[in-house]
């Protein structure tokens, strides 16, 4: 038979796969020991064989053209199966096993991960895990952690993040505190309003509350009358107490609103939401159990943006 990939081919499948797991040449880059420029090289290579553009990319990022996700999906199968198969021939029996530390923001972990958890742990029953739920930053270097998840990009560029999903935030309020102060008609008529806010423990300052009106995205940060630091949970807790407005994620109250327990307040100027993404260094990234962990996450959560 002949031969139809070489080395270098089989290393710029594998180079491309992960280009568009991470959708950054320079975190694919970061992931290997390569440079960017080099892996942007084997990419135009793989292109050049296919006559096809895989990528379209712009100044700050890339992403899958509609053949490209095609061909991404054959070659993620193909790379797993020839995993699978050098793993049985060798009888090389590994198993993700160890401590894994994750920090997670608070409510995302409460409402989206800690959910899943206990069936990561059926999947892999040799790996322990220590959960950290704080919504500050975290030192990768100095506090040993495997894998954090945030609502915003990490400042350090030498960490890898993957997207999971976009968060949806919804203004909500109480039935009592509606029958007490009215509900707001216009997004003017918040700062008439108690309101309910939480302090970033980074920043010190209030998160702003995101809108879209007419097209326009607007950001406001209407006078607070509660704040509440570290622990994201105790914003709902009040508004559900009728202290006021608050704006938060869906996730968070979709049980509240389908039970009549909060209100959503202006559902014409919503439809905004924040990221929500895997961080981690490059180096872990090789560790059996974490990677187990990001494509098990990934596929739950990331995976509900692309069914």
């Amino acid at each position: 038979m002949r031969r139809q990939f070489d080395d270098v081919m089989l290393g710029s499948l594998e180079l491309f796969c992960l280009a568009a797991e991470l959708e950054s040449f320079t975190a694919a880059a970061r992931a290997t020991g390569l440079s960017p420029p080099a892996v942007s090289r084997s990419i135009a290579r793989l292109e050049s064989r296919l006559g096809v553009n895989l990528f379209v990319r712009t100044t700050r990022q890339i992403h899958l053209t509609d053949s490209g996700r095609t061909y991404f999906e054959h070659c993620r199968q193909a790379l797993g199966l020839m995993r699978d198969a050098e793993s049985q021939l060798t009888g090389e029996h590994r198993a993700p096993s160890g401590l894994l530390r994750i920090s997670v923001a608070s409510p995302y972990g409460h409402y989206r991960v800690l959910p899943l958890l206990p069936r990561f742990r059926e999947r892999y029953p040799r790996v322990q895990i220590d959960v950290h739920l704080s919504n500050r930053n975290i030192d990768f270097a100095g506090e040993d952690f495997d894998v954090a998840i945030r609502g915003r990009t990490p400042p350090d560029s030498s960490l890898i993040a993957r997207k999971l999903e976009d968060a949806e935030l919804v203004l909500v309020a109480a039935p009592s505190y509606i029958a007490r102060a009215g509900r707001p008609d216009t997004l003017p008529s918040l700062d008439a309003h108690d309101c309910v806010h939480f302090v970033l423990p980074s920043t010190g300052q209030s998160v702003p509350w995101l809108f879209r009106h007419e097209g326009r995205d607007i950001e406001l940060n209407p006078p607070a009358t509660f704040r509440c630091t570290d622990d994201y949970l105790g914003t709902v807790t009040l508004a559900r107490q009728g202290a006021g407005l608050l704006q938060t994620y869906r996730y968070v109250v979709q049980e509240d609103l389908a039970q009549g327990r909060l209100l959503e307040l202006l559902p014409e100027s919503g439809g905004r939401s924040r990221p929500f993404s895997l961080i981690y260094p490059s180096r872990h990234h090789a560790a059996l159990r974490v990677r187990a962990l990001i494509d098990f996450l990934v596929a739950e959560l990331a995976g509900e943006r692309h069914p």
